[in-house]
């Protein structure tokens, strides 16, 4: 479900500029006390061709922001309105991050690669950072690590955490111990054009520029050719995108925390991690966010909360679209999230398919297993890998009963589709993420600067990762 690193030269392509004077603002960095390098994705960065920066290079590009070669001469700060928690806010924007470079990776599902987007988080103050100081915490940035780790490993398109530097600041917070240190994060992704970045254009009525970013959308983000009905053609593609990062999460036991409109991708890339939190079993009303007093953003409401935001990007569109060019992808989009749900627990079940009904029934049947037996939702993919129990299993007396019934009866007509020769699936327990682990690798580098608890975490990920995909 997820694109692979592969080996790349330096290929920059800052094609964000064509249309910066619409869309963002020229900002400075922050100038930091100190940049002491914390993380580099070694698995990424050569997908880039940066794998040769030596660590002072790296340094000096992603904690001082000297400009990669050929690529934007001043990082840039977007512009974009948003829904939050269903109330619309005009004034919002990259508050605490810009965008830095564009480059293409070495895929091959484009001609010449994905363009992706090298942009940031607590790197400084911006014409939208309102009252916040535009700084990132330490903690905030390992639990980005963490998060898209975890989720790459799990199957879910995702922003990557392409980089980690500690910045030498005593940040206050109103939500945790203060004062606590302070980072600037770099993340990779496959665009940062949200849905509130069509909706700002919309408020403020401008449809040529809707129209240069439609197009800009689906050449440089999707490989296609503006058709006739470009509109329409946007949105069919990004209902079958978040479509699949609903059901993505769900497959992944994933909570996000906060699917405002402006923290969803056109691509359907999941990224922004703030209070996200991995569910430890299958209730649809847990939340990530303690501010989500109402749980709109629960594990179960997730889907129905991305949709709506399309919703809002659709409505957008009718500055340049008519509404029948527009509803036949809204209308789609709740089979397109039935299909992915089904593909992607089938795909960490590590089973093919077998069709609209039968893959209806084996839905059903997980949900009604796991909310009422209550086992923990790594426990259940992993002793059901391939689609036969693998036991012994602490969860193995729940299993038997009536609980599992129906799972039983109906996995045993799938076909197991992967190897479970990976010495990970000899292993007593799953890998998984929970918070109490999150805060035990936090507590560690606060208390004593060990890193290693994090970095044996990444490791760990990884290697279930690479289980995974065997």
């Amino acid at each position: 479900m997820t694109i692979a690193p592969q080996a790349a030269a330096y290929r920059p392509d800052p094609q964000i500029a064509k249309l910066a004077d619409r869309l963002a603002d020229p900002v400075q960095a922050a100038d930091f006390p100190t940049t002491i390098l914390r993380f580099r994705n070694r698995r990424w960065d050569g997908a880039v061709g940066l794998d040769g920066l030596s660590d002072e290079q790296w340094v000096r590009h992603f904690g001082r922001f000297e400009p990669l070669p050929d690529n934007l001469p001043q990082p840039l700060a977007l512009r974009y309105h948003g829904h939050q928690f269903r109330h619309y806010n005009p004034d919002i924007g990259d508050g605490r991050g810009f965008l830095f470079a564009q480059l293409r990776d070495g895929s091959s599902d484009q001609t010449g690669g994905r363009l992706l987007d090298l942009g940031t988080k607590g790197s400084g103050r911006t014409p939208y950072s309102r009252f916040g100081d535009g700084r990132l915490t330490l903690k905030g940035g390992v639990r980005e690590i963490l998060a898209t780790e975890m989720l790459e490993a799990l199957g879910v398109e995702t922003s990557k955490t392409f980089s980690l530097i500690e910045t030498g600041e005593a940040l206050q917070r109103n939500d945790e111990p203060s004062p606590t240190r302070s980072a600037v994060l770099v993340r990779l992704s496959h665009g940062h054009i949200r849905i509130g970045t069509f909706q700002r254009l919309a408020t403020l009525d401008e449809p040529d520029a809707m129209r240069d970013l439609i197009g800009y959308t689906l050449t440089n983000l999707y490989g296609e050719e503006p058709g006739n009905a470009a509109a329409g053609q946007l949105l069919d593609l990004a209902c079958r995108r978040t479509a699949r990062l609903a059901a993505s999460y769900m497959a992944a036991g994933f909570v996000h925390g906060v699917l405002n409109s402006d923290n969803i991708n056109v691509t359907g890339e999941s990224f922004d991690y703030g209070p996200w939190r991995f569910n430890p079993t299958w209730d649809p009303a847990f939340t990530a966010a303690y501010f989500d007093q109402q749980g709109l953003y629960a594990f179960g409401r997730q889907a129905h909360a991305i949709h709506w935001d399309v919703v809002q990007f659709a409505k957008s569109l009718r500055l340049v679209a008519e509404a029948e060019e527009l509803a036949p992808a809204l209308d789609a989009w709740p089979g397109y999230y039935e299909g992915e749900v089904a593909t992607a627990l089938c795909a960490r079940l590590g089973v093919a398919p077998r069709g609209d009904q039968p893959d209806l029934e084996l839905i059903q049947a997980i949900d009604v297993a796991l909310q009422t037996s209550e086992v923990s939702i790594d426990r259940f993919f992993f002793d059901w890998r391939g689609g036969r129990r693998r036991a012994p299993s602490p969860a193995d007396a729940l299993y038997d009963g009536e609980a599992f019934a129906a799972f039983r009866d109906i996995i045993a007509g799938y076909e197991n589709i992967v190897s479970l020769d990976h010495a990970y699936w000899s292993d007593a327990e799953p890998c998984a993420m929970l918070i109490d682990e999150v805060e035990a690798i936090w507590s560690a580098i606060d208390r004593d600067d060990d890193w290693a608890p994090l970095h044996a975490k990444v490791e760990a990920i990884r290697r279930m990762g690479d289980a995974l995909r065997s």
